[in-house]
């Protein structure tokens, strides 16, 4: 199974160490497991941003705000209802969700004063989970790091309905909610796995956090990972650290428009964007699937096997495939049923067949099943994308590959 070398693991080490000394990115850490177990975690920094004399540094317990990593635990919700025969991937979103009944295609992202004409194609559960619904983040030209509004909305927390005031957000003026193309025939990122949230919330009658946590967490003992930044999680939590033009850091003061942190306001929990997580806690749920792909025999797992496979097979069309890897700029990536999948191998990093996929502030993680290991890094800076976060986290994969030997195969 894959291991570390004593030379690879020094080599870490050293890189974390200089690296945090060097104060060029906000605090982060690393973690590696196997099938078996964590192998490697890393990290240090200050959690106060741009504090390096804080007291609390960053390690494998710290608290992240995971951004879009929250849409693949989404993902993983939807298809626990899947496997319990609550759904199906062909069920019409609608069926559940009647404001995706007649939605629209629209010929601008850019704003919703545009001319639009009635989707053709029935919305359905399989769009949503591999992006081919169409729902896509409005493109705001001046601006191409901001959260949408639908995100941001403080005022939708605060509304006797927030999941309506949600849909007006997305909806405007036009007589349907807004689609750039017929569900099924492209890739775009956006809104799809906030309305597998509110779909999961339908279907079983809880909250998506509630149903995350019964059916995910606390099997896996992830104490951390919440839709609420409690009093407990925030003595943990890595504040966003906000890189100046002139590239120095400077803590987070409102530069930037974030989701509701609150955790006495937040009313609405959006399945794209919006849990915290220690990144060890992350990590546990990656080894779960690493181990049940792997063909492990997993007591209590909590996916079928052919359902953790399926993860890793490649969903969307041809054109799809080129819109996706037009976006992270990686030629030939796809998307499952959960997260984007490398189709070739990174140079002295990831394999093909690999998962993975990141956070707006930083965070990402990744599964390599032919190198047997789970990756996650953690950090919390903006605006994106950060290029010397970006480096450090692309010197670390190649540090980790390095540092690997096997001992046996899987």
């Amino acid at each position: 199974m894959a291991t570390f070398s004593p030379s690879g693991k020094r080599a870490l080490d050293n890189f974390i160490k200089n690296t945090v000394e060097s104060g060029t990115v906000p605090g982060f850490v690393v973690g590696v497991a196997n099938v078996d177990g964590e192998i490697y975690f890393q990290g240090g920094g200050s959690t106060t941003a741009a504090n390096p004399t804080s007291d609390l540094t960053v390690n494998a317990d710290s608290v992240f705000w995971i951004c879009s990593q929250t849409k693949m635990i989404t993902a993983l919700a939807v298809l626990k209802l899947i496997d319990g025969r609550k759904l199906t991937l062909e069920t019409p979103l609608g069926d559940f969700l009647p404001e995706f009944r007649n939605p629209v295609i629209v010929d601008k992202t850019s704003t919703l004063n545009t001319t639009f004409r009635p989707a053709t194609t029935v919305l359905k559960v399989k769009h949503l989970l591999n992006f081919s619904s169409g729902l896509f983040y409005p493109v705001i030209k001046d601006d191409l790091t901001s959260l949408p509004e639908a995100y941001t909305s403080k005022e939708m927390h605060a509304s006797s309905n927030p999941l309506e005031s949600f849909y007006r957000i997305l909806i405007g003026p036009l007589p349907g909610i807004p689609l750039k193309f017929e569900p099924g025939t492209d890739f775009v990122y956006g809104f799809s796995s906030d309305a597998l949230g509110f779909l999961v919330e339908k279907v079983s009658g809880k909250t998506l956090g509630q149903f995350c946590k019964e059916e995910i967490f606390d099997p896996l003992g992830m104490e951390s990972c919440s839709f609420h930044l409690t009093p407990q999680l925030k003595q943990r939590f890595v504040e966003l650290a906000y890189r100046n033009e002139d590239g120095r850091l400077v803590p987070w003061s409102g530069q930037i428009g974030v989701i509701e942190q609150d955790p006495e306001k937040v009313r609405l929990h959006l399945g794209g964007v919006g849990m915290y997580s220690s990144m060890r806690d992350y990590l546990k749920l990656l080894r779960h699937i690493l181990q049940i792909n792997a063909g492990r025999l997993v007591p209590n797992a909590l996916f079928k096997a052919e359902t953790v496979h399926q993860l890793f097979v490649p969903a969307l069309t041809d054109k799809g495939s080129e819109s996706l890897s037009a976006m992270v700029m990686i030629p030939g990536t796809q998307w499952g049923t959960a997260t984007a999948i490398a189709t070739e191998d990174s140079p002295q990093r990831r394999k093909q067949g690999s998962i993975w996929w990141g956070g707006w502030a930083g965070t990402e993680h990744f599964i390599d099943p032919e190198s047997g290991i789970a990756v996650v890094f953690g950090v919390q800076v903006v605006p994106v994308p950060d290029m010397k976060t970006i480096s450090v986290r692309l010197k670390l994969e190649a540090l980790i590959y390095a540092a690997l030997s096997t001992s046996e195969k899987l």
